[in-house]
């Protein structure tokens, strides 16, 4: 069986949108497309390395697999090093249109029970990048094996979350991690269940926090 691997490049308030350049992904009025170049550093480098650098697949979303059609095929031969695998692999684009999937070795996954399907088939891992509605999607049907988040040091303030409305609760593991010359956080995370809590609560309660608790209950506070 297949792993899915999810990558992706965030900022420290969860904003993975239009990260490589202004004109990538603007919808919604936003302005800091191309933040990662400025910390894009030998650190970052060796993990995309490490995810590209071998036999996979690419899994996307339908609006990640616009933007790196129309990107990569035409890639100069300076960005060969991710041109041809990208142009070699297997697109598996999670999408319910019709709409045309013109970039060779492109496949059309209606939804979950079609990727389990995939998931469940021979061949490489799959990889995605970007894709940020696919992992409300992926978690909730336990179909994430691994999560590298590559963290860059800066705050956009609005775009496009990681995880999204819909993400389900959710305890991951880390599996490793490091952090590179440029203050980027690369950190790879594997599912762990659910979501156990616990309390720091005092074994009595104040009679200030009873009388706390009696506001919030009758929405006083």
């Amino acid at each position: 069986m297949r792993k899915i691997v999810g990558a992706a490049f965030v900022s420290l308030d969860g904003v993975i949108q239009g990260p490589g350049a202004p004109s990538e992904d603007p919808t919604g009025g936003f302005v800091h497309g191309g933040w990662v170049q400025p910390f894009f550093d030998e650190g970052v480098g060796r993990r995309v390395g490490r995810l590209f650098g071998g036999d996979f697949d690419l899994l996307l979303g339908r609006r990640t697999y616009d933007i790196f059609a129309a990107y990569w095929p035409f890639a100069s031969d300076e960005q060969a090093a991710i041109r041809d695998p990208f142009d070699r692999a297997a697109k598996y684009v999670l999408t319910s249109g019709d709409q045309p999937l013109p970039w060779q070795g492109s496949h059309r996954v209606a939804d979950m029970a079609a990727l389990a399907e995939v998931k469940s088939s021979e061949g490489p891992d799959l990889v995605i990048q970007g894709s940020s509605t696919l992992y409300p999607q992926l978690l909730a049907a336990g179909l994430l094996d691994e999560l590298v988040l590559m963290v860059f040091p800066v705050l956009l303030g609005a775009g496009k979350r990681l995880f999204g409305d819909g993400t389900p609760p959710a305890t991951l593991r880390m599996v490793e991690q490091e952090v590179t010359a440029a203050g980027t956080i690369i950190a790879s995370y594997a599912p762990a269940g659910p979501v156990r809590t616990g309390s720091f609560d005092q074994p009595e309660p104040s009679a200030a926090e009873v009388e706390r608790q009696r506001k919030m209950a009758e929405g006083r506070w």
